[in-house]
């Protein structure tokens, strides 16, 4: 899978230099929180935190682009134990709605970093719906949602439970 994903973001950006390729980065405001499966025994209130980023923009047409984008984001539970961060590619496609409007969508993988062996998984798998907003002819601002795929935790951790977040967020395109 890991193959996979990573000729074909080669493929596409070797014929993206072809193309209008344009850089920049994004960062913002994580509200975050684990979607368990069972009724968890203890509080679960949303994490609030950041993320941090930078990406490539390859036009295709007026209308549609290609985003692959890296980036930090602080995710999970407000408790400690359940606190994820992660480096994160979202590889998204955006379709433009109207001169200020562009919608974007595509999966997305991460990977932890910080803690190891606190029983949560080391990769994670999600999808991402979201919306840019074109202030100016190089800053944005968008918002996005972003809902785990697989559970965050390991199989005999006894606990189960997908990570969702919201981004909110300012980008600069150079």
């Amino acid at each position: 899978m890991k193959k996979i994903l990573l000729a074909m973001l080669l493929g596409l950006s070797f014929y993206g230099f072809s193309q209008d390729v344009k850089y920049g980065v994004r960062g913002g405001l994580n509200i975050s929180n684990l979607d368990f499966e069972d009724t968890p025994i203890m509080a679960n209130k949303h994490r609030n935190s950041f993320y941090i980023g930078f990406f490539g923009d390859i036009s295709f047409t007026k209308t549609v682009s290609l985003v692959p984008e890296l980036q930090f984001s602080a995710e999970g539970a407000k408790l400690e134990v359940f606190q994820l961060d992660y480096i994160q590619a979202p590889i998204l496609l955006k379709f433009r709605l109207s001169e200020k409007f562009r919608f974007a969508v595509g999966p997305q993988v991460g990977l932890k970093v910080d803690k190891v062996d606190d029983g949560a998984r080391n990769m994670a798998y999600s999808g991402v719906a979201g919306l840019d907003y074109k202030l100016t002819h190089t800053l944005f601002a968008d918002i996005r949602y972003t809902y785990g795929f697989v559970d965050v935790f390991e199989e005999n951790s006894g606990i189960s439970a997908k990570n969702s977040n919201i981004q909110l967020g300012i980008g600069y395109k150079f």
